[in-house]
């Protein structure tokens, strides 16, 4: 019986380990940033204002996480993209010299959805991103020094209906789960050794 109970109480405590984890690119010390990001068309038709608020949180929390960081006001990136209607179109050396910043952060957002594909009553949210960094003073200064891949999903409990939860929780939960997974590449941070 003894070894049973010590068994289990290991087990928890293996569960409710933290790991402490480096920043993937730690390029942002120290230097003016601007945070960018673009949605597909279909994702755009159904959450017009993601791409925004996921930019916006991001810089946020660059802001306050990164050591000696500057970043751009989110309100004067979005001013900018307005007056800049095809800024997808020039190189990210060109978008961070009008911006005035010396790195620039861009998430290309290619998928964000709430149900699965098909399916409106269940609640089964995803999005994925590619984030890019370009540096101005590098060498090459319009091709992107770091590339990563993030992909989320919440709930993480399957077949979570209409009844059980509402659209805006899980709108909310995946932008703030996706918001902190894509920032964590940018500064050192704890975080679960078995993510639930």
């Amino acid at each position: 019986m003894v070894p049973a109970v010590v068994g289990g109480i290991g087990s928890v405590v293996e569960k409710s380990k933290k790991l402490d984890v480096p920043a993937q690119y730690d390029g942002l010390e120290g230097k003016t940033v601007a945070v960018l990001a673009s949605a597909d068309h279909s994702v755009l038709m159904e959450h017009a204002a993601i791409a925004g608020n996921i930019a916006a949180n991001i810089a946020l929390r660059i802001a306050q996480n990164v050591d000696q960081v500057s970043v751009l006001g989110p309100g004067e990136v979005e001013e900018w993209k307005y007056r800049t209607p095809r800024w997808q179109t020039l190189a990210p050396g060109e978008i961070a010299k009008e911006l005035g910043v010396e790195r620039l952060v861009v998430i290309d957002l290619y998928e964000y959805r709430l149900n699965p594909l098909g399916n409106s009553f269940l609640w089964d949210g995803m999005a994925g991103a590619n984030i890019n960094v370009a540096e101005v003073d590098s060498l090459s200064p319009d091709e992107y020094v770091f590339t990563s891949a993030v992909a989320v999903r919440f709930p993480d409990v399957e077949g979570l209906g209409r009844n059980q939860a509402t659209a805006t929780q899980v709108n909310t939960g995946l932008a703030l789960k996706f918001v902190q997974q894509t920032s964590w590449l940018f500064y050192r941070h704890i975080e679960d050794k078995y993510p639930k």
